[in-house]
Order: C-alpha cells, then sequence, then structure tokens
C-alpha cells in the first residue's frame, strides 16, 4: 500500500515532504553523539525557552548543549504529520498570538507565517455559540435582540457584587452573572483543574475576556498568526547553529557529570530539579485522543469546548489553524488529568506559597539559570515563555560583560 503523501497549506510541497522524510527517517528522533568538548551552556529542555537562549547563545558564540528527555524539538508546541498526512499538533492545538512586536519579530527569522485568528464555539443548552462571551452568544442563547449598548445595561442587571474579588468564580459572578457562569465557566473549570472555580486564583478566568460586540476572535492579539510550514521547522531554523549540539531521548542527569559546562540553564519543573525535597507542586496534566475522518470538515471553527458535556473539555481541528488542504481531517480530544506530564501550574496561594521555597533554592544556584513555565512555575503563553527567555539572554550577556546595571534591567523587562 502507496503511503499517503503529505499536503500542505503552501505550494511548497518540496519542503513539506523533506520534513515528512525526515521525521519518518528518525532525524528529529535520533540523539546524535555530543563531540568530546567543554560547553559554554548546558541547555535542559527544547521547547521554547531552551531554544531561544540556545539560538541567541549561539548566536554569539557560545558554545551551547541542549538535551531533551523526548525523542524530539519544539516541547509540546511540536508538530509532525499524522498517518493520513495531516500536519497534527500531538499535545494539543498551539495557537500563537502576541502584542509584541518584538518577540513576533524575533521569531520571524526563523518562520514566514500565515494569518490566522482563532475561532472558538461553545456547546451550550445544545447550541453552538460564540465563546469568549458576546453580543451573539447572549442573544443566540436567551433569544434576545439587545445591542452592544443594552448589553452592558443586561450585563450589569444580573451580575452579582462582590466586595473583594479573589477566586475564579468572583471574577465571573461580579461580571456576568450566575446563570452564565454556570453555562460557560463552572463545568469547564471543574473538569480542567478539577478544582471548583471558588477554588482557584482570580488569574485563571480573568484570561477570558466578556464582549459587548460581535467580536467573535478568541485572542485580541495585534500579531495573531501561525507558522508557515509549522512550528517544527520553525524551531530546526532556530537550532541550526554549528554552535548548538542537540541530545535527544536524554535525560540531563545521565550526562551532567560526563560533558563539562560552564552554565546550566534549565526549563525542566523546578520541583524535580531539587528532587522534590519540599514535596511535589502541583501541575494538571492532559490526555489526548485523536482521531481522523473521512471528511472535508469536522467542526465548524478550530476549536468546539464542552464546559458541561462529555469527560472532555475541548475538541480541536487542526486543518482550521493551520490551513492544509487535505482530503481527511483530523481532530484531537483533551481530557484533563490529575497525573502525566506537567502542562499547567495549579494556581492557588498554599502552591505559590510552595514555590516560593523553591524558588528560594533556585536563587541560591548560580550557575543554573532557570528559565519557563514549569522551571518558574507561571502559567505563561508562547509569547509570554519567548520574551522572558530574550530577557534572560539579555541579562546573562549584560552579566558576562561585567556590566550589573545592564543585568538589572534585563531582569526587569
Amino acid at each position: 500500500m502507496t503511503e499517503p503523501r503529505p499536503q500542505h497549506p503552501t505550494q511548497d510541497l518540496t519542503a513539506a515532504e523533506q520534513l515528512a522524510a525526515d521525521q519518518q527517517a528518525g532525524a528529529l528522533t535520533q540523539a546524535p553523539a555530543a563531540p568530546a568538548q567543554d560547553f559554554d551552556y548546558l541547555i535542559v529542555g527544547a521547547g521554547f525557552a531552551g531554544s531561544v537562549l540556545a539560538e541567541r547563545l549561539a548566536a554569539s558564540g557560545q558554545r551551547v548543549l541542549i538535551v531533551d528527555r523526548r525523542s524530539h524539538i519544539g516541547g509540546n508546541a511540536y508538530d509532525c504529520y499524522d498517518d493520513a498526512g495531516v500536519l497534527i499538533h500531538p499535545y494539543g492545538p498551539h495557537i500563537f498570538h502576541t502584542n509584541s512586536k518584538d518577540v513576533f519579530d524575533y521569531l520571524s527569522q526563523f518562520t514566514e507565517w500565515r494569518p490566522y485568528q482563532h475561532r472558538v464555539k461553545a456547546n451550550v443548552d445544545g447550541q453552538l455559540v460564540p465563546m469568549p462571551i458576546n453580543l451573539d452568544t447572549v442573544n443566540q442563547l436567551y433569544g434576545l435582540s439587545l445591542t452592544s449598548f443594552e448589553l452592558e445595561d443586561f450585563f450589569a442587571s444580573v451580575a452579582e457584587p462582590v466586595e473583594q474579588v479573589r477566586t475564579s468564580e468572583d471574577v465571573v459572578v461580579s461580571r456576568v452573572g450566575r446563570d452564565l457562569y454556570q453555562k460557560f465557566f463552572r463545568g469547564y473549570t471543574r473538569k480542567q483543574w478539577g478544582l471548583d472555580p471558588s477554588e482557584l486564583d482570580a488569574s485563571v478566568t480573568a484570561r477570558v475576556p466578556t464582549r459587548t460586540n460581535r467580536d467573535d476572535r478568541y485572542f485580541a492579539d495585534v500579531y495573531q498568526a501561525m507558522p508557515l510550514h509549522g512550528y517544527t521547522r520553525m524551531f530546526q531554523n532556530m537550532l541550526s547553529s554549528p554552535n548548538i549540539k542537540l541530545m535527544l531521548n536524554t535525560d540531563y542527569r545521565e550526562i551532567v557529570d560526563v560533558i563539562p559546562w560552564r552554565h546550566m540553564i534549565y526549563t525542566g519543573p523546578v520541583d524535580a530539579f531539587f528532587d522534590h525535597c519540599y514535596g511535589a507542586l502541583p501541575y494538571r496534566s492532559l490526555e489526548f485522543r485523536h482521531e481522523t475522518h473521512d471528511a472535508e470538515y469536522l467542526l465548524p471553527v478550530g476549536t468546539v469546548n464542552y464546559p458541561n458535556d462529555y469527560a472532555y473539555t475541548r475538541v480541536s481541528e487542526f486543518k482550521h489553524i493551520t490551513g492544509q488542504r487535505h482530503h481527511q481531517t483530523s481532530v484531537v480530544y483533551e481530557f484533563p488529568r490529575a497525573e502525566g506530564d506537567p502542562y499547567y501550574p495549579v494556581p492557588r496561594p498554599e502552591n505559590a506559597e510552595l514555590y516560593k521555597r523553591y524558588e528560594a533554592l533556585a536563587d541560591a544556584r548560580p550557575d543554573v539559570t532557570f528559565v519557563g513555565r514549569l522551571a518558574t512555575y507561571r502559567y505563561y503563553n508562547m509569547d509570554q515563555v519567548v520574551a522572558q527567555a530574550l530577557a534572560t539572554f539579555r541579562r546573562l550577556n549584560s552579566a558576562a560583560a561585567g556590566d550589573p546595571q545592564g543585568s538589572e534591567q534585563a531582569e526587569q523587562s
């Protein structure tokens, strides 16, 4: 039987086919032997934080060894072609968006972009309605014909006064009332986090806006686009310097005492670095169920949320996101889990206090720099991780040049 031919959103099929061939040949899954030499930096993790720092340091003439326990680069943003030839994100959809021109310009060195504005619908009361909540959401759900001006009055009439907004529940009910909170947020949050919104920091639901107009885009950032040839190709370009050596399928502990290095950059879970000496930091994990269907499209938009029904939180269809043309389509169902790979730090005050104890240990290690969502126990978007990595590079560069003032400025940026 002939292998399916990967298709790509652009006419540059040669490039797409080469990437697929590289993957099939194991070019991204085999760990090349690092040469016997001293490295200026040992970087643990080949996701956004580690790869950005590797690229910046290598460009400044530093010798970098980057190690990842997985069989591929790109961390959770890694993408590849499935058996049907559809470009998928194995770890769930990663939608790039940012308000930072610096971040967008930096990544633009390594990829062209396909403009893409993500749209999400929520399955509520047997209807698919826009999410985040906007004018059309309310009118469709309640059979109304409000204007934008009238919607603000509607929200004010149903909102519940909250003296001090502390929790995720407070954020929503003080803005749109109890009924919309129950329909859109409570069930979804309980599935996603394993906790009631009343038990979670306000930052969780504060990330999702409420709109009084008909804007149905999930994000409102200035820059919204997807890497034209995929994230993996972008990471390949980022790590192409001869000053960068890569070891995959490798736990850094296997080589940390074998290969000489001057400074470590660690992007893994901070509690694991210190052998969970204060106990494990709580994370939420995800299980993914991928399916391919003999249909042009399965969903009307990139993602459909299921706040109240089923065990999964959402279903995403990759062709909406990548723009790929293909006669079949692939989707992914996301099931939140308490155990598994760490994805989301759980934002609760007691967890923040536990992290502070690990942070003190990290601060006492001048030979190690901790960067990224897991290493700093922060709920960062991809662009925020890139911005943090770029600021960290500036700080390291200033410190190496003996400029403590520049180092301090980089730390604050």
